[in-house]
């Protein structure tokens, strides 16, 4: 058996755990919006035509802020199609995903669902075929309270008060030559800075999302990132990124994939920090980890990509990936890295929500169901509360082409100060053996407060087990009898590819 020991010290502390890094994403892409979250024919739909099943799941998963309506769609979007009578509203085809957007949901009716699932509207402008005047003309629409043509005519459509969009997001992965209107990184950061500043006259709190690069692979990398900033620094108040990761093959690099989106926020922290340098500015850059799951992209290149000029369907099956346990066990991970990285990392957007790579599905007419990514999310959501700290692990570790030689355990901790509470959230990346976790939380008991502790574990003897359409339930947390407490001390087995969460709860 493996052995790990770290220790969970409220004194280690990384930084605040920002509530905007448990967010999400939905895009007008495949059916996450139309037989996702939108279908007025389905018996569980309220009188706006939205599934009231698929709103209590994304209320008991915990999303704080919602990033819409794209994505690569954002970028041939025109807003104003998506206000008005519905019946007024254009259909237009949408070229990033080879589609027809009916334009049915739009912005206030997707407000009308944020009110419902209680949850931030995180907006994106359109920088790729429209520019600064049309985001402006958007902003004013949206957060004037009234008096000019556009704010009363938010109000003529039904909104008299404003939406009162706090985070922007200026475009989307602008680097990609995949993007209607790809940049070089000068003339993006040009149009960027600029479009910033002009939000910025009208409400200088607003908060602004520039894009960084859309992958660490990309050849533009860390360069893209000093370019736009060097022109954006003053105007903007983050910078994305975007990571995506599948098993292609190599099931020990796939586990480690936290290992390179450590790398990846590593390496756009020094750029932005040295950007900051350069510039003599006392302002530091944090980042919106906008775009971040597992995709099996290579599937949708190979088999699923739309194509012919008269073929342009209306919500397709898109990007429906099935998620494992392995799958699963990653994203908790990936979890683990951003907790990791909460003193920077400070409004993240699990991508997507709904049926498109997403942790919850559904099926026309039918039922919604909890994918096992679902599970990693709702309880860090719930419990990653205060602050997140550093754990310190040491443990074994495995080698991989990919990364070298890597931690089989992992973890990261939170403390709530107000309650007490602890969460601590592990993985063992092992394929075949079990580890034993030692953890020291002499650093806690010694406060004289006593803690019930309680554990709960996602794994299973067949790692690529799922939750499907015809058995929803496969698939999800049990209680892990094996955690025990000698005075300062806990221990608990890990088994293989798994990823746990410890709970210390105040008894009084």
């Amino acid at each position: 058996m493996n052995t790990a020991h770290l220790t969970v010290n409220p004194a280690a502390t990384i930084g605040a755990i920002n509530p905007r890094l448990f967010g999400s994403f939905i895009e007008h892409l495949g059916r996450a919006v139309y037989d996702g979250i939108y279908e007025p024919g389905h018996p569980l739909a309220n009188a706006d035509g939205f599934r009231t099943d698929v709103i209590e799941l994304v209320k008991e998963l915990g999303v704080t802020a919602i990033r819409y309506p794209g994505g690569n769609f954002v970028s041939g979007f025109k807003w104003e199609d998506s206000v008005g009578p519905r019946s007024e509203r254009p259909r237009r085809l949408d070229l990033a995903w080879h589609s027809t957007e009916t334009n049915e949901i739009g912005l206030h009716e997707f407000q009308n669902w944020l009110d419902a699932v209680d949850s931030e509207l995180m907006l994106a402008v359109n920088l790729g075929t429209r520019g600064t005047p049309e985001a402006l003309d958007l902003l004013e629409y949206a957060n004037l309270a009234g008096g000019t043509t556009l704010s009363d005519r938010r109000a003529a459509n039904g909104r008299s008060e404003p939406f009162d969009v706090r985070i922007w997001c200026l475009g989307n992965e602008m680097d990609g030559p995949w993007q209607l209107g790809h940049r070089s990184a000068d003339d993006y950061g040009k149009l960027a800075a600029q479009t910033a500043r002009a939000m910025k006259a009208f409400d200088p709190d607003l908060e602004l999302v520039v894009c960084g690069s859309s992958s660490s692979s990309m050849p533009t990398f860390a360069e893209w990132e000093r370019v736009v900033l060097t022109h954006a620094y003053d105007a903007v108040d983050y910078i994305s990124c975007h990571a995506y990761y599948e098993d292609k093959g190599d099931l020990g690099a796939f586990l480690a994939s936290g290992i390179d989106m450590d790398r990846f926020i590593r390496s756009v922290v020094a750029t932005a920090d040295h950007v900051k340098a350069v510039r003599g500015s006392d302002k530091t850059i944090e980042i919106s980890f906008d775009e971040w799951n597992i995709w099996y992209n290579t599937r949708f290149e190979n088999v699923d990509k739309i194509e012919g000029v008269d073929n342009w369907p209306v919500a397709p099956r898109l990007l429906e990936d099935q998620y494992s346990v392995a799958d699963a066990v990653v994203f908790g991970s990936l979890l683990i890295t951003l907790l990791k990285h909460a003193d920077r990392v400070t409004s993240a957007s699990l991508a997507q929500l709904v049926n498109v790579i997403a942790p919850i599905m559904t099926e026309p007419g039918g039922a919604a169901w909890r994918q096992t990514t679902f599970f990693p999310f709702a309880e860090t959501a719930r419990h990653a509360t205060g602050v997140a700290l550093d754990v310190a692990v040491t443990s074994g570790t495995y080698p991989t082409d990919a990364f070298g030689d890597v931690p089989l355990v992992d973890a990261v901790a939170s403390h709530d100060e107000l309650t007490g509470a602890i969460a601590l959230f592990a993985v063992n990346r092992s394929i075949g053996e079990t580890a034993e976790l030692t953890v020291d939380i002499g650093g806690v008991v010694a406060s004289g407060r006593e803690y019930t502790v309680t554990a709960r574990t996602l794994s299973d003897p067949d790692i690529h087990a799922a939750n499907t359409l015809s058995d929803p339930e496969r698939v999800g947390l049990q209680e892990n009898t094996t955690v025990t407490r000698e005075g300062g001390t806990l221990r608990i087995q890990l088994p293989a590819v798994s990823w746990s969460e410890v709970l210390l709860t105040p008894t009084a």
